[in-house]
C-alpha cells in the first residue's frame, strides 16, 4: 500500500513551441512547489497543436530540446515526469511520443502511439492521424516506489486488451494522454476511462489539452483520475482550466 500525490497538467497548447515548453516547465514547478506531487503528467502534444497539419512542422527528435527540458525539470523536482507526448521524427517516420523521467532526469521508458485516430463520422468529423504518423508497438511501464505505472496515448484508451495487459503486468495506475474532441469526448471519454479503471481495478488518469474554441482542432478538456472500486471520478478539470487551478488526488495503491 502507497500514497502518492499525482498531478495532471490540462494545458493548452499553441503555436509557439519554446512557449508551449516554457509554460508546461512552470506548471511541472508549481505542481511540485505548491501541490508536492511527486507524480506529474502533462497532455497529448503538449508542444504543438494537435492536427496532421501540424505534426511535421513541430516534429523533433528524442532525446531533443522538449525531451531535454522535461529531463532537466524531473531532476530540478525530483519527480516522475509523464511527458504528454510530443510528434517526433525518426528514421523518415512520424510517431506520437510519450516519454518518462524519473528523479535523476533520466529517460525510464517511453511509448509511440500504438492505435492512430482514423475516424469518420458524417457530418460530424473526419480525422486521420495515419496520413502523417506512423503507429508504435511496444508497450510502456515503468515502476516508482509507490507501484508500477503504465503508459497509452488517447485512441489507445478504447482497447480493452491493451488496458488488460498492462494491468496482467502489474501496472495499478494507467495515465493516457489524450485529446478527445467536441465529438468524441461528450460521447465517449468518460466512460471509457470509467470502463478500463473497473475491467481491471487499478487507476485511470486521463490528461486532455485544456479547451480552445479558437483551435482548428478543439480538445474536450475533463482531465480526470477515476477510482477503481466505485467507478467514480475523484478528479475532473472540466475544459479550459489548466495548473492555474491545478488539483490533484492522493492516490492510494
Amino acid at each position: 500500500m502507497s500514497k502518492f500525490k499525482l498531478a495532471l497538467i490540462q494545458l493548452k497548447a499553441g503555436l509557439d513551441k519554446s512557449d508551449n515548453v516554457k509554460r508546461a516547465i512552470q506548471f511541472i514547478k508549481s505542481a511540485v512547489v505548491d501541490h508536492q506531487a511527486s507524480v506529474v503528467a502533462l497532455p497529448e502534444c503538449f508542444n504543438s497543436p494537435y492536427g496532421t497539419q501540424y505534426f511535421a512542422k513541430y516534429a523533433e527528435t528524442i532525446p531533443g530540446p522538449t525531451t531535454d527540458a522535461l529531463s532537466a525539470a524531473a531532476k530540478e523536482h525530483k519527480i516522475y515526469l509523464v511527458g504528454g507526448s510530443i510528434p517526433e521524427t525518426s528514421d523518415g517516420k512520424l510517431y506520437n511520443t510519450s516519454t518518462v523521467f524519473g528523479p535523476d532526469g533520466t529517460m525510464i521508458s517511453s511509448f509511440r502511439k500504438v492505435h492512430l485516430f482514423d475516424i469518420d463520422i458524417k457530418g460530424q468529423m473526419t480525422f486521420k492521424e495515419s496520413d502523417s504518423l506512423s503507429p508504435g508497438s511496444t508497450f510502456c511501464m515503468f515502476d516508482t516506489e509507490h507501484c508500477k505505472i503504465g503508459v497509452a496515448i488517447c485512441y489507445d484508451i478504447r482497447f480493452a486488451e491493451m488496458a488488460m495487459c498492462y494491468a496482467r503486468a502489474g501496472c495499478k495506475v494507467l495515465i493516457y494522454p489524450g485529446a478527445f474532441n467536441m465529438t468524441t469526448g461528450p460521447k465517449h471519454w468518460k466512460l471509457l476511462q470509467q470502463a478500463r479503471a473497473l475491467d481491471n481495478q487499478l487507476y485511470v488518469a486521463a490528461v486532455s489539452p485544456a479547451r480552445d474554441e479558437k483551435a482548428s482542432y478543439v480538445a474536450y478538456g475533463h482531465s480526470a483520475i477515476i477510482n477503481p472500486w466505485y467507478v467514480r471520478r475523484i478528479l475532473d478539470l472540466r475544459s479550459s482550466r489548466s495548473l492555474r487551478l491545478l488539483r490533484f488526488e492522493v492516490v492510494e495503491v
